[in-house]
């Protein structure tokens, strides 16, 4: 056991760096004249919905030789990739012409089935030495016909494909369909089609080192670049008012405060003390469900350090377009690497809160973010096994990550939170808790939880949700998305309006003398979440053409699994600055 769990550690750390993927990206392939360069079919499916993708011979296509399936890296199958050679053989430096690829008599059902693709906008994609292309199997005619059932429907059958190259190398492909080459596919009537394709090779001076180049320009043109700028600068702009403001606020009524309980303590002992003073004994005492506080927290800190890990591989240049499911390998690795860390928070936290039940800690810290990612996904994965689309995982990935989530995840969760329990640190309370809460009195609604969370929630919102349009479009659409220091830069950014919203609130809770500030720092903090959440449902419906029960359940059960880890790592952070502002005022003062 202990040698399989050594391969596998070895296996998944490989993966971390990018071996699986050293062939998507320029694989360093040479060819002679007349050399066969692989073509691969990969998936096809409905133009706006991007999770709702089929196998390419799910569909009537047919092919000369035998279909042989291409062996995928893990985060390729998880990103849905099910390469299959195709049937164009497109030879290193050999034109073709009109050449027939095979043929095909279509039945009454196939054409029936192509007709209700070209109907939804159905594309193919496939990769031509790694590089990606893309075109739409066909066309409807709406010209001059108001009524839907006068439409025409037309099948692609001639491919043309034009391949740049540089000496031995491939640096570019393009391929269109051929608009006088159609199949009629209106009536359901057995149809004989000509698959053909047209091979044109061209000369270019392009170095085979910026093959890829063209992929990640498309999101830094000027008119792109001008909008993520402006995104930049109204984010800066919030954290600039935000944190000026709340500094001098804070600043000078903490100054006022200071002075004021110097002077109360030096005039009169028996006088009244008023304000976040008068709750000393009370405000560190320990929070309801401890256990699951600590949970929390440990989670959010393994969440928090892993979009850290994959802001790095990204600004180094891992995650180029079209690096074939190198972000899901990341994800996958990282997160059961770093799962040691949620152990040893949660366990070391839970233990300074005198809490003694560990084991039950551990265990609820390991399900708390993977428990319902695994029931959306149980659900989710049987919705795209109904539908057969190829985003339902096959058994031997599903026993891969199983294994790897039992072999690495788990055991590191125990070890970190062994250490954690056996750190033997104690909770840094400045001010002794008294025996006894103080009853909190009567709070206007609008210092309730949720108009609280409302607040904290909406300005790191508004700080981020201009750069939020892309990152769905990219996630969720056929938009390119690689500016990812900018991306970077509003991370900090909301991290940092999330710290001081989250501290400017827990401070007035205090002020009106409501010590129950844990949870409601971690939740404030972690508000933004729900919002990112409530934008789904706008992307949704006014800003995407997503449509079909499988793609809305894919959509908004993976964004409820994306928002729900948001609202855990900021409630992380909220907590964390809380805390530390907490700390700092009562050590300020002489509290005994």
């Amino acid at each position: 056991m202990d040698r399989i769990r050594a391969c596998l550690v070895a296996l998944v750390v490989l993966s971390l760096c990018g071996v699986p993927q050293v062939r998507s990206s320029a694989s360093d392939h040479r060819y002679k004249a007349g050399a066969e360069v692989p073509l691969y079919a990969n998936k096809v499916g409905p133009f706006h919905n991007p999770s709702e993708t089929y196998r390419y011979f799910d569909f009537p296509f047919c092919s000369s030789a035998p279909v042989k399936e291409k062996k995928e890296a893990l985060g390729e199958v998880l990103n849905g990739d099910r390469l299959v050679s195709a049937p164009y053989k497109l030879d290193f430096l050999s034109d073709k012409e009109a050449e027939i690829a095979c043929k095909k008599k279509l039945t009454k059902g196939e054409v029936a089935k192509f007709r209700s693709a070209v109907s939804k906008d159905y594309y193919f994609q496939m990769y031509y030495d790694d590089l990606p292309i893309w075109g739409f199997l066909g066309k409807v005619d709406k010209e001059g016909k108001a009524d839907p059932s006068e439409y025409k429907y037309y099948l692609f059958k001639h491919l043309i494909f034009e391949i740049l190259y540089n000496k031995d190398r491939v640096i570019e492909i393009t391929v269109r369909s051929d608009p006088n080459a159609l199949v009629d596919l209106t009536e359901d009537e057995q149809v004989n089609v000509d698959f053909m394709f047209t091979v044109k090779w061209k000369e270019t001076e392009t170095p085979f080192e910026k093959r890829m180049d063209k992929y990640s320009q498309s999101s830094s043109l000027p008119h792109h670049l001008e909008i993520h700028w402006f995104s930049i600068i109204n984010s800066c702009v919030t954290v600039l008012l935000l944190t000026g403001f709340l500094a001098t606020i804070l600043m000078r009524v903490l100054k006022n405060d200071f002075v004021k309980y110097a002077h109360d303590e030096e005039s009169a002992d028996d006088q009244e003390e008023t304000g976040w003073k008068y709750i000393h004994g009370d405000v560190f005492r320990y929070p309801k469900h401890k256990s699951l506080f600590a949970a929390a927290l440990g989670s959010g800190t393994q969440l928090f350090t892993l979009t850290i890990f994959i802001f790095i591989l990204a600004l180094v240049g891992v995650f180029y377009p079209y690096n074939r499911g190198a972000l899901f390998t990341a994800l996958v690795v990282i997160y059961a690497l770093t799962s040691g860390i949620a152990g040893y928070t949660a366990a070391s936290f839970y233990c300074q809160l005198e809490g003694t039940n560990w084991v039950r800690n551990l265990l609820l810290t390991g399900g708390l973010f993977c428990g319902p990612l695994f029931i959306t996904f149980c659900f989710l994965n049987t919705v795209a096994i109904a539908y057969k689309a190829t985003a339902a995982l096959p058994f031997g990935t599903i026993v891969v990550i199983f294994l790897i989530w039992a072999l690495v995840t788990s055991p590191l969760l125990v070890l970190g939170g062994i250490a954690g329990k056996n750190s033997k640190a104690e909770f840094q309370a400045p001010c002794r808790t008294t025996k006894y809460p103080r009853e909190i009195p009567p709070l206007p609604w609008y210092r309730k939880t949720l108009p609280q969370m409302g607040m904290a929630g909406f300005l790191p919102f508004s700080a981020i949700y201009i750069e939020l349009y892309y990152i769905f479009a990219s996630v969720w659409g056929h938009r390119i998305y690689t500016i990812y220091s900018i991306l970077f830069i509003v991370f900090i950014i909301l991290l940092i309006v999330t710290a001081f919203i989250t501290v400017a609130l827990t401070y007035f809770q205090l002020a009106a003398e409501d010590h129950e500030w844990w949870w409601r720092s971690f939740l404030c903090g972690g508000s933004t979440g729900l919002f990112i959440y409530a934008y789904c449902l706008y992307y949704y419906n006014a800003r995407s053409d997503m449509s079909g029960f499988m793609q809305t359940s894919f959509f908004f059960g993976y964004m409820a699994c994306i928002c729900y880890g948001f609202f855990l790592m900021l409630g992380t952070i909220g907590f964390r600055a809380s805390l530390f502002f907490v700390r700092h005022i009562y050590h300020s003062i002489k509290c005994e």
